[in-house]
């Protein structure tokens, strides 16, 4: 058994940001990360991997690199949380005591929750941006369909990042365009979602570019099984329980995703499963020195790493407070981004907050397409969150 001051489960983007942030604001705490992956991955970028611009490794750093000079790293999977009595028990059988928690382990991805999907993604046709192990199969795919029909799927319930599923779909009809193979291919999107963005503003210009694209979106369509061998999709649709089937020829396909097994299954975990924590301080409902941030909270704004740069000043803030016996003052607003690419030049950045209204960062109306954000997305935004945001200071 051991013990630290803070102990944070999850070295990827909130748990590394965090301990940044902590490690800058009093070098002398104990804070240990409980990360098992060697590599770290800037997922982001996969959308730009999936249409070509990038190759896989391009996303990744090595996870001892990221974790901030200090922070004691423990590699290992969490089994299971113990709040009621401070602690937190690895796969290995280690047992770990804390005086602070800190749960920031990301998103689950479900593959096997769609029948056949495991089986069959990465091979004819079939393609995800949302593996470091998939991502190259779907610029395969993309860059060597010549005819037929091209499906893009997003399931019910979050997903990192709302507006991913779309964005690879705008890229690879502006591949197809450019490569003059467009009018031979029929491009649907499909979503168990009743329209295709959250926030009207921007709700409003996606439509007019799947409009002008000639893209057809299919609206509470839900993706429940792929048929590999007739190359078939089977969806039920959310409101009539009816099954429909489409069939393809390149599908992408993003999984249906969930807080963490040891997370839902946990004392930690609030309504559908997500770590429960109070909306604008990520303190935890029910044991306060625990907080939530990223991905895995209970957070009820879009999942990306722009969240989490808000989110994480936040935690800090109010954790350091605590252990001053001091009010919680921070807050946030519920702050997220979503960079839509549209095409091989052209981006909408979205930004918006708990109310669903624009929260927007430049002096332009941003729903709008724009060369310039788009070079943001390529290559700005990568260098700060490398250089800035996980090193505390972004």
């Amino acid at each position: 058994m051991s013990h630290h001051q803070i102990v944070i489960v999850g070295g990827g983007t909130a748990g590394i940001t965090v301990a940044a942030r902590l490690r800058t604001a009093d070098p002398s705490l104990d804070i240990a990360i409980i990360e098992p992956s060697e590599k770290h991955y800037y997922q982001p970028l996969w959308t730009l991997v999936g249409g070509g611009m990038f190759k896989p490794e391009e996303s990744g750093r090595d996870e001892v690199d990221l974790i901030p000079y200090g922070v004691k790293w423990v590699k290992d999977f969490v089994a299971s949380f113990s709040p009621n009595a401070n602690s937190v028990a690895t796969r290995g059988g280690e047992t770990i005591t804390y005086d602070y928690l800190i749960v920031a382990p990301g998103i689950q991805v479900n593959w096997d929750q769609v029948k056949g999907l495991k089986e069959a993604v990465g091979k004819e046709g079939v393609c995800s941006n949302y593996s470091i192990e998939t991502v190259a199969s779907t610029w395969e795919f993309i860059r060597n369909l010549k005819k037929g029909v091209a499906l893009f799927t997003q399931p019910a319930g979050a997903v990192k990042c709302g507006g991913a599923p779309q964005k690879i779909c705008y890229l690879a009809e502006d591949y197809f365009r450019r490569n003059g193979v467009r009018d031979d291919i029929e491009v649907i999107f499909t979503t168990a979602g009743a329209r295709l963005f959250a926030v009207d503003q921007y709700r409003e210009v996606l439509e007019k570019v799947a409009a002008r694209k000639g893209v057809e979106p299919r609206f509470r369509h839900n993706l429940v099984e792929i048929r590999a061998a007739s190359k078939e999709a089977v969806y039920r649709h959310m409101d009539t329980d009816e099954e429909m089937v489409i069939q393809y020829d390149l599908i992408h396909v993003t999984p249906p995703m969930s807080a963490p097994d040891f997370v839902s299954g946990s004392d930690l975990a609030g309504e559908g499963g997500w770590v429960d924590v109070d909306k604008h301080t990520l303190q935890h409902t029910r044991f306060a020195n625990v907080f939530g941030i990223g991905d895995a909270s209970s957070l009820l704004t879009s999942k990306t790493g722009a969240a989490v740069r808000k989110q994480a000043p936040v935690l800090v803030s109010n954790l350091l407070s605590l252990m001053k016996q001091e009010p919680l003052s921070a807050s946030y607003d519920g702050y997220t981004s979503c960079p839509v690419v549209t095409g091989y030049d052209s981006l909408v950045l979205a930004e918006f907050d708990y109310s669903g209204q624009p929260a927007e960062t430049f002096p332009f109306n941003q729903a709008q397409e724009r060369f310039s954000m788009f070079m943001l997305k390529k290559f700005g935004l990568p260098a700060l969150y490398w250089h800035g945001m996980l090193r505390g200071r972004a």
